[in-house]
């Protein structure tokens, strides 16, 4: 993996064994009531990197690479079986290594959403706030099928053409951005991790994993989140939705709406899949804003 410039991504490192060997990267910045983030495929934790900058003063800031992905080790699929199941472990390993103590505030974007929110049906008591990043925990809504861009990456081409030409990785940095476009530098940055066919494993069996129907792997782990979703119906929620993401497009956010009718709902009509760093200038107060008014809750709490 090529060196990122430290003005780009100062954060010390963190690594976490989640076992067999096969270590996970992750930031850790702050101090205060925790936030938890979660990236999706392909990017990895450079994506919260201003978020990360935004809270750290107030808020201890923790956001891991999967296996795979970003700084984490790159195991063969020999070694790792690549699945939502096993992600679910991995996280679940590694907060039970960090023993927060207190309900941490989750941020989730792309199969960050699955993720995080499979873990969080399962312990919500450890769950204070959440903010949805153009993602889902659920399987496709009524209307939607496949992209065909994903549907493409599922066939011996797309094989070829995201382990040999890193071509989901560095499309992305590209596709992703319809607001704004990504400099040279950081463009490197995003796709750095997926450098070699062997390194690029992880960006394609995401999207190979994705659960469509009865019997395909991690199905009923999707079915079983959804059934979950409500016990956050009252939870403060924060759904901040870029309009032109042509994988989570409207479909997705108009069923997050059914799911949390409760939720705060940010629209931002031009921006793209990489909402947190297409609107980065505009969105990234939003949540703060968002995530301090949990301290101001709290406070309240605290003075009854």
């Amino acid at each position: 993996m090529r060196q990122i410039p430290a003005h780009l991504f100062p954060f010390a490192e963190h690594w976490h064994d989640r076992g067999q060997g096969i270590r996970m990267h992750y930031v850790d910045e702050g101090q205060g009531p925790p936030v938890l983030m979660l990236h999706g495929n392909p990017s990895w934790s450079f994506y919260y990197r201003g978020l990360v900058q935004a809270l750290a003063g107030q808020f201890r800031c923790i956001a891991p690479d999967h296996v795979g992905m970003g700084k984490s080790d790159k195991p063969g699929a020999e070694a790792y079986p690549y699945t939502l199941q096993a992600r679910i472990a991995d996280l679940e390993s590694l907060l039970q290594t960090l023993n927060l103590a207190q309900p941490l505030t989750l941020v989730v974007h792309d199969w960050g959403g699955m993720i995080g929110m499979a873990w969080a049906t399962r312990y919500p008591q450890q769950v204070a706030r959440l903010v949805i990043l153009n993602t889902a925990a659920f399987g496709l809504p009524p209307g939607r099928a496949l992209p065909w861009q994903l549907g493409l990456t599922r066939t011996p081409l797309g094989t070829l053409l995201v382990r040999g030409f890193n071509g989901f990785s560095a499309a992305a940095t590209v596709m992703a951005m319809t607001r704004t476009k990504m400099s040279p530098e950081v463009q490197k940055a995003y796709t750095a991790p997926y450098d070699s066919w062997a390194n690029r494993l992880a960006t394609l069996r995401f999207v190979q994993d994705i659960p469509l129907q009865t019997g395909d792997p991690g199905f009923e782990i999707v079915q079983a989140t959804q059934a979950g979703l409500g016990q956050f119906a009252h939870t403060p929620t924060l759904i901040a939705w870029g309009g032109k993401d042509f994988v989570f497009d409207d479909h997705f956010l108009a069923q997050w709406r059914r799911l949390l009718p409760d939720a705060r709902v940010v629209y931002l009509a031009d921006a793209g899949h990489y909402v947190l760093e297409d609107a980065a200038a505009e969105l990234i107060p939003q949540i703060k804003q968002f995530v301090q008014e949990g301290l101001a809750s709290a406070a309240q709490v605290g003075d009854k």
